[in-house]
């Protein structure tokens, strides 16, 4: 399965199917044919796994939001250098979502600029992540607040690669694919009924639609932070500590979250609360934040997200669809939060 990105600066493929890593050649041929090196960034955790069979200078990274910083990025291009690698060289980012935004960063900084191909091993990543170009390392401010828009030179979702992956990631997975289903307004129970390939496929190809009409986000590509705004302030809170949520399990909140917050600003029924709760229940996902969550500190990282502009903002389902609504009253979005947070104590 192929599914074309068509941005304007620089269109690619996402290809979906078994074995297809091993594409990765014939698409450096094409997308990158100066390349004189190939270099294969690899989440360390999976460096050892039998599929991880890419030809090239195989540097293994660590893996987590924790490695995205710009001490790691600056390591890793210290590293680049040392073996002579240049920007007509090829980079293949293989690893989560965490992953290929770290080497997305790598690549669009590394000499000003070199290409990568995207190998997402996780749900989340090929349904996701690693596909838009949208690069990212954290800072103490909150997730992904330094970054760029550089366009993949193609990504390669290889199935074979989940069959290592652990069953919970697997399972958080399912919340990017589930934020898509609802954006797209479709029935709750015909994701249930549809097969993994088909909801990776619709995740994929509207992600595709999205990105190639709004490269760089200035408006309906906002949409697919649906759930994203609480789900941040989660992530930036607990990284990888004991408690730390994958980033599914944060993003299933921030559904709960959001739909909460348009029934209390009459944009839908709570019937549509509940519905999205026992959506999420049924496919094993959390409905209630963290234990531990600081309410205060998450107001603070939710009023510095990425789409806010000097309010609280959030994407909101509604009578249309979703929308981006801007400047919510803080009091009514605590009053969300601390719901939340009853229903976890």
């Amino acid at each position: 399965m192929k599914i074309p990105v068509a941005v304007p600066t620089q269109p690619y493929d996402v290809v979906v199917g078994r074995g297809v890593r091993r594409e990765i050649p014939a698409l450096i041929a094409e997308r990158a044919p100066r390349a004189r090196q190939v270099v294969v960034l690899v989440d360390e955790a999976i460096a050892s796994q039998p599929w991880c069979d890419i030809e090239g200078l195989v540097i293994p990274i660590a893996g987590g939001e924790s490695s995205k910083s710009l001490a790691h990025v600056e390591q890793v291009a210290n590293d680049l250098s040392r073996r002579g690698v240049t920007r007509q060289d090829v980079l293949i980012a293989v690893g989560g979502g965490a992953t290929t935004d770290f080497v997305g960063v790598v690549a669009a900084l590394y000499q000003r600029g070199m290409p990568v191909i995207n190998v997402p091993t996780t749900v989340a990543g090929m349904s996701d992540a690693a596909i838009g170009g949208k690069t990212g390392v954290n800072i103490a401010a909150g997730k992904n607040l330094l970054g760029t828009f550089t366009q993949p030179a193609g990504v390669l979702c290889d199935l074979d690669t989940l069959s290592t992956l652990p069953a919970r990631d697997a399972l958080a997975g399912e919340a990017e694919m589930v934020k898509c289903w609802l954006i797209s307004q479709r029935p709750t129970a015909g994701y249930l009924a549809a097969a993994f390939e088909e909801r990776l496929e619709h995740a994929i190809a509207l992600k595709a639609q999205i990105v190639a009409a709004d490269e760089r986000e200035g408006s309906t590509r906002a949409l697919l932070n649906y759930g994203h705004t609480l789900a941040h302030a989660i992530e930036a809170q607990f990284f990888e500590g004991v408690d730390a949520p994958r980033h599914g399990e944060a993003v299933s909140m921030g559904l709960v979250f959001a739909d909460m917050l348009a029934a209390r600003l009459g944009r839908c029924d709570s019937s549509r609360v509940e519905e999205t709760r026992e959506f999420l229940r049924h496919l094993n996902l959390p409905v209630t934040v963290p234990r531990h969550l600081d309410l205060n500190e998450t107001m603070s990282f939710m009023y510095r997200d990425k789409k806010a502009h000097g309010g609280l903002t959030f994407v909101l389902t509604g009578s249309n669809g979703c929308e981006v609504v801007a400047d919510i009253n803080e009091t009514l979005v605590r009053g969300c939060l601390e719901t939340l947070m009853e229903e976890s104590r």
